[in-house]
């Protein structure tokens, strides 16, 4: 039976994938990068949360960057709270958070009976959800009604590494509640190994198959998706890639023949970085959903969180993934 409400669900604008090497620093232990998660909830609350009055913090605790005595609404009736919400979610990754724990305890191999991969697990969770308070309070803090959703607490979990049950139904509840739902990459249960992690990426393709949101976004730390890493001086931005029945080809810019597009892995990314995500972002698009892949807190950011580019692209970079026209394959 369905959850109250859930047939009463608005239309979801938009999923947001933050990437884990967006919203921290991926090669400095458990250090939030700051400047771009703020850049990032700033621009959230552009494009998706109207209030009214002036700039008010959702977050009055302890520890808050903001002075509580000032921004905390003198009574209920305070009519800077109200608030008018366009439906969306974010996902993020985990980045400098939880990656180390889950490599250094064997996580993704998954044997609980092992003391030192229960230690892993619990290590591993712990440092998420480190980051998805971090993240959340950042988006609070810019007037955005956030509450963290973790997987594992919400019965997400896999078989032999691949998702077998998924809560929909929660994210659904908190979207027709007026709240935004902030879920991030986890460690969980799974059935056949023991426990395994549930990648970010694993994680909005099926919230996107689930509530079919107009459009999806992956923040990014650099401007697209490139045919090798762009750390290589002759990478070429890949601007527009066509998806039809898990086949895709590169339709701007023109690359010769048999070029294929190169990803790389840090040696402590247990979620298949790169290679990952572009598998997901096809799975999305290929189900009739485009996918912008743009820098994260740039002005190209903000347009592709519009969904400006998906009907008018003029100077925007970034890189959009989507359902081939028919024939447009060669097929």
């Amino acid at each position: 039976m369905s959850p109250p409400g859930i047939d009463t669900v608005p239309a979801v604008r938009c999923i947001v994938k933050l990437g884990g090497s967006s919203a921290t620093e991926k090669d400095k232990f458990e250090t939030l990068n700051e400047y771009l998660l703020s850049e990032t909830a700033k621009q959230l609350r552009e494009v998706f949360v109207r209030s009214s009055v002036r700039q008010l913090t959702m977050d009055w605790s302890r520890g808050s960057k903001a002075d509580q005595a000032s921004h905390m609404p003198e009574d209920e009736s305070s009519p800077e709270i109200l608030l008018d919400m366009t439906p969306f979610v974010v996902v993020h990754g985990a980045g400098s958070f939880g990656h180390f724990q889950a490599s250094k305890g064997r996580v993704n191999r998954g044997d609980l009976a092992e003391d030192f991969v229960k230690a892993g697990f619990v290590a591993t969770r712990i440092s998420v959800t480190k980051l998805n308070h971090a993240v959340v309070r950042a988006f609070a803090t810019e007037c955005i009604p956030a509450v963290g959703v973790s997987p594992f607490c919400a019965g997400w979990a896999t078989k032999n590494r691949q998702l077998v049950r998924e809560n929909s139904a929660d994210v659904q509840q908190l979207l027709q509640a007026g709240l935004l739902p902030v879920l991030h990459g986890d460690a969980v249960l799974d059935s056949g190994q023991g426990c395994a992690i549930l990648s970010g990426d694993v994680i909005v393709r099926q919230l996107a198959f689930d509530l079919k949101p107009s459009f999806v976004v992956f923040l990014t730390n650099v401007p697209g998706v490139y045919d090798r890493p762009p750390s290589d001086p002759h990478a070429v931005l890949l601007k527009e890639i066509a998806v039809e029945d898990g086949d895709w080809k590169i339709i701007d810019p023109q690359l010769e023949a048999g070029l294929e597009v190169q990803t790389n892995v840090a040696a402590h990314d247990t979620t298949g970085g790169m290679e990952t995500k572009i598998a997901e972002a096809a799975s999305i698009a290929d189900f009739g959903i485009p996918v912008l892949v743009v820098e994260t807190g740039s002005s190209h950011a903000l347009e592709a969180l519009k969904g400006t580019p998906l009907s008018n692209r003029g100077e925007w970079v970034g890189t959009i993934i989507r359902k081939a026209i028919p024939g447009e394959l060669g097929q």
